[in-house]
């Protein structure tokens, strides 16, 4: 149930790489340094892009920023699927958009990408046809076609933003040392009892200094963060038709009574409701 960083390996000469890959069988809960542009062409699936959850109907086309951890947009579809995947390298912003002027809007296009960007209307209809068009040409037609591409979303308003607040893994990768030693003692003892003093002595600091340097890292005390990374962890169970007793104690909740009232003040619904919202649309 770790988020897994996705390693990506791109062709010698290439800026980015298009491809269809499918994994409806497996639960890919990822994040990588690399943008994302997904379409995703299905009945009915999930979209799950940093907090949110929520479902898709016939097609979908995302932007999904650096290191904003995402499920795989064909998980559970029983139904044909098609998919297009565009991933542009790490330094593509950097290195490409930022030193050329005319490429202002796509800059902050892309600088934005990190909320979850969801197109639709004529925007995806245009796009989608343009990323067919671009799958086979030669490295530099493509690359014009991507630019044009960007272009295009960069200047559309049928544009959603799917977050409303930064959902990057940066708590974790600015500060590796301290941070990463944190995230994996909550990820190994997130369903039993994390002990504030424990880690605040294992990242060599007294608790309050632990617990100032903490708020600071990630705006939430430690426990309200444990009982975020357990409800977050409780949705993914639940996303694979777990009971929800079972899950309850599964994340190291003592009380269902108290798990149903946490998931419901932080998700807005109670476990069973959204349970069963969102796997009754992939049935």
């Amino acid at each position: 149930m770790k988020i897994q960083k996705e390693i990506i390996d791109f062709e010698d000469g290439k800026s980015f790489k298009l491809f269809s890959p499918s994994l409806k069988d497996c639960f890919f809960w990822h994040y990588h340094p690399e943008i994302e542009l997904v379409y995703v062409e299905a009945c009915k699936g999930i979209r799950h892009v940093g907090k949110n959850i929520s479902d898709f109907k016939d097609s979908e086309l995302l932007l999904i920023g650096s290191n904003v951890p995402h499920l795989n947009f064909d998980y559970k579809i029983q139904t044909e699927c098609k998919q297009l995947v565009l991933q542009m390298r790490e330094n593509f912003l950097q290195e490409l958009i930022f030193p050329i002027p005319e490429f202002d809007n796509i800059k902050k296009l892309l600088e934005r990408s990190y909320l979850g960007l969801s197109f639709s209307g004529e925007t995806k209809a245009t796009v989608v046809e343009k990323l067919h068009q671009i799958k086979n040409e030669n490295s530099f037609s493509s690359f014009m076609g991507l630019i044009e591409i960007l272009q295009i979303l960069a200047s559309s308003n049928e544009v959603k933003e799917l977050n409303n607040e930064d959902t990057r893994i940066k708590w974790f990768l600015n500060d590796k040392i301290r941070m990463g030693t944190i995230y994996d003692y909550i990820h190994e003892n997130y369903d039993k009892h994390p002990n504030v003093n424990i880690i605040a002595e294992n990242v060599n600091l007294s608790t309050p200094a632990f617990c100032r340097y903490f708020k600071k890292q990630t705006n939430m005390t430690f426990t309200d963060f444990v009982n975020n990374y357990r409800l977050n962890q409780a949705k993914l169970l639940l996303l694979q038709n777990e009971c929800v007793t079972d899950v309850c104690f599964h994340v190291g909740f003592e009380s269902l009574s108290y798990f149903n009232k946490l998931f419901k003040k932080y998700i807005g619904e109670t476990p069973s409701a959204f349970k069963k919202k969102h796997l009754s649309k992939v049935d």
